[in-house]
């Protein structure tokens, strides 16, 4: 289970996050809605330790746990980026193994192995040796998928996981985060797509723009 209390982020004296508050239980999807500026963003990379927060406080399964000073955050909440953050000079395994043998240290052979379970799982066999720059959208974001979940997260978060796609490519990427939820993974997602939203959450947040 993650907390947040009391969770607030300015930039120089502008509030972005007011004394966040909120609970995402084993298991389930929260949800972060609200229009684009209020703040959604800001709150998901507080959460990844991508950003400080000023003030507040974050707990993991009971413990106090600082995402951003967390040397080992990255096995601990993983990120779906909006614009996918593929390195272009990679193959798609590559992309996937690098983080895995770096930090984790987990050898080639076992890094190539789960990567290809999780791969088979996404509909991406064959894709191994392809670069980004050879994917569909869609694919590119299966990619970014499994990479973040090549790193064992505790937790999985998604930027905007359907804005850099086509509408016909929302239904499966609802299909995977459903799917993965079977697998009793914890997500965070961040949308402005209400209707999405409402497809896969367990529970919907709102930040409003008078967090600002």
């Amino acid at each position: 289970m993650l907390e947040l209390k009391n969770i607030t982020k300015k930039f120089d004296d502008r509030m972005i996050l007011d004394n966040i508050n909120l609970t995402v239980s084993d298991g389930e999807i929260l949800c972060i809605v609200g229009p684009s500026g209020a703040g959604k963003t800001t709150l998901l990379r507080c959460i990844s330790g991508l950003e400080k927060a000023n003030s507040g406080e974050f707990i993991l399964d009971g413990q106090s746990f600082n995402p951003y000073e967390n040397r080992d955050n990255d096995s601990v909440i993983g990120v779906v980026f909006q614009d996918f953050q593929l390195f272009p000079n990679l193959s798609v395994l590559d992309n996937i193994t690098l983080a895995p043998k770096m930090v984790l240290h987990k050898s080639d052979k076992d890094a190539i192995e789960e990567a290809k379970i999780q791969m088979k799982q996404l509909n991406l066999e064959g894709k191994e040796t392809l670069y980004p720059y050879q994917l569909s959208g869609g694919q590119k974001q299966r990619v970014a998928i499994v990479r973040a979940l090549a790193m064992n997260p505790k937790i999985l978060c998604y930027d905007e996981p359907t804005s850099a796609l086509d509408p016909d490519l929302r239904q499966e990427v609802e299909t995977i985060i459903l799917k993965l939820k079977e697998q009793k993974m914890t997500q965070i997602v961040v949308t402005h797509d209400m209707e999405f939203a409402k497809n896969i959450a367990d529970h919907l947040f709102q930040v409003s723009p008078s967090n600002e």
